[in-house]
């Protein structure tokens, strides 16, 4: 678990290093079972983006990590508030009951977000997913907030 924890935190400060465009950093709270949530980094791709989450989740007799990767559609409703979608991918470990599990999923995502005049997010969401490993399932996700700092 350590490894991947590693490996993950490698891949977001790779990714913060690529490009200095519009960023937003903070945490998503909630959108999966028990105590969940996950550092969240949106990275702007002119009027779309990218968001990258480094997640955790507390449960039961359960733990898990996960990074999941987003590419959203931008949408503008009014100058401060506006609603994206987009598809993306999840990848995870869990452990249950001493058992260890990896999952691998395709993932989307649609929600809505409101930029204030100071350089604050807040954003309102729900990210579904398609299991492919170990099975094949479908989950729903739950509706999570997000509180991010632009710079």
């Amino acid at each position: 678990m350590k490894k991947v924890l590693l490996v993950l935190v490698a891949i977001m400060g790779f990714a913060f290093a690529a490009n200095a465009q519009s960023n937003n950093l903070g945490i998503r709270f909630g959108g999966g079972q028990g105590y969940n949530a996950e550092l969240s980094w949106q990275h702007g791709l002119g009027n779309n983006r990218l968001e990258t989450d480094l997640g955790w989740a507390f449960y039961n007799q359960a733990s898990s990590m996960s990074l999941t990767c987003i590419y959203q559609i931008v949408l503008g409703i009014s100058n401060h508030f506006a609603w994206y979608i987009g598809p993306g991918a999840y990848i995870g470990m869990s452990k249950v009951d001493g058992n260890s599990n990896f999952g691998l999923a395709v993932a989307g995502q649609v929600g809505i977000e409101y930029d204030f005049n100071i350089p604050l997010q807040l954003s309102l969401d729900i990210r579904p997913r398609f299991h492919v490993i170990p099975s094949t399932d479908f989950h729903w996700g739950d509706i999570a907030l997000g509180v991010r700092y632009r710079f």
